[in-house]
């Protein structure tokens, strides 16, 4: 190599480098950007930095803010393939995503999203301070944690793009229950809800109205179809999920209902309730010196039952009688 092309070869790793600093947002100085070339091995003077920049200026959508000294960034408009580095929010939260949230995202738009998710670790393995970060944060179940079920993997992509392009998924599908039987439905898929470490599919039957919830771990096949998917009028999953459907029903012969719960406790008890309230019409009533009773409007589902159990006996009185009669198993 000739002492010209090295030194083009250097320009543009030195160019690279440069671009590879800028952000979107915040405006970066040369002298920031000489003391972070630095770090990198580069040793570049002031001047040398600002003839690169209106050089790159010249072919690459960044801009300057004209002031003394000058700050340098990518345009507003810049397309997003043009952009070779991420910040340090980007990476850390293009590494959250891809920890905490992958498995609910479409085989397809994973693949899309795998360079990305490499850029991250890429940008992120130069900044100590910021990597720490994932080391540092966690995600703790509120319950006691279980291992997730195992999802058949071709079922779940089949699964996912039916719902990605709003068409009709086929499938083969296990009862609960070891020996669970297999039956073949024709599904209209119209949410995901992952609860605790179980994934349910929120869909309709081909040949019935009813929204139901199905768990991905008992599909043992999917296909998905050319027919679009049904959806009911007005569906809402949001609403849906409000409605307690996912707490499961105490009886499955009725639609869920939502009640009016009263708590009475001691204050100690109760305070916990001012700071993680049960509904935004929660209240608490002071009724003598000891005692206090927490009133609020809430599904009557399986699983209000199971968490109001594990109160033990802190709990004095619970109301209405048929809450009662469930959580202490009385026919």
């Amino acid at each position: 190599m000739s002492s010209q092309e090295k030194e083009t070869s250097n320009s543009l790793y030195r160019q690279w480098q440069i671009l590879s600093r800028l952000s979107t947002g915040k405006w970066m100085g040369t002298r920031e950007l000489q003391e972070t070339l630095e770090r990198e091995g580069i040793e570049i003077s002031l001047r040398t930095i600002q003839r690169d920049l209106n050089q790159i200026s010249q072919r690459f959508p960044i801009e300057s803010n004209k002031t003394v000294p000058q700050g340098w960034r990518w345009r507003s408009d810049a397309p997003i393939q043009s952009l070779p580095h991420m910040t340090s929010s980007q990476a850390v939260t293009f590494m959250m995503v891809e920890e905490h949230l992958k498995h609910l995202l479409p085989p397809s738009l994973i693949d899309e999203m795998n360079p990305w998710f490499d850029l991250a670790r890429r940008s992120l393995s130069t900044q100590n301070n910021v990597r720490q970060w994932i080391n540092r944060v966690r995600i703790v179940p509120a319950n006691q944690p279980v291992i997730p079920p195992v999802v058949e993997k071709q079922a779940q992509q089949a699964i996912y793009e039916g719902l990605l392009q709003d068409k009709q998924i086929e499938c083969i599908y296990r009862a609960r229950g070891h020996l669970g039987e297999e039956k073949t439905y024709t599904l209209n898929p119209l949410g995901l809800v992952q609860k605790g470490a179980i994934i349910y599919l929120i869909c309709t039957r081909f040949d019935k109205s009813e929204v139901q919830t199905f768990a991905l771990h008992r599909f043992k096949s999917a296909t998905v179809l050319d027919t679009r998917a049904l959806h009911p009028v007005n569906f809402d999953i949001d609403a849906y999920i409000d409605s307690g459907a996912l707490g499961f029903r105490v009886d499955f012969s009725k639609p869920t209902e939502t009640i009016e719960l009263k708590l009475v406790m001691n204050e100690d008890d109760a305070q916990h309730f001012t700071e993680s309230q049960l509904s935004k019409d929660q209240k608490i009533q002071q009724l003598n010196n000891e005692l206090f009773q927490v009133s609020a409007m809430v599904p009557f589902t399986s699983q209000l039952v199971w968490w109001l159990r594990s109160f033990g006996k802190k709990i004095v009185r619970i109301e209405p009688i048929e809450v009662f009669n469930a959580v202490h198993e009385i026919e």
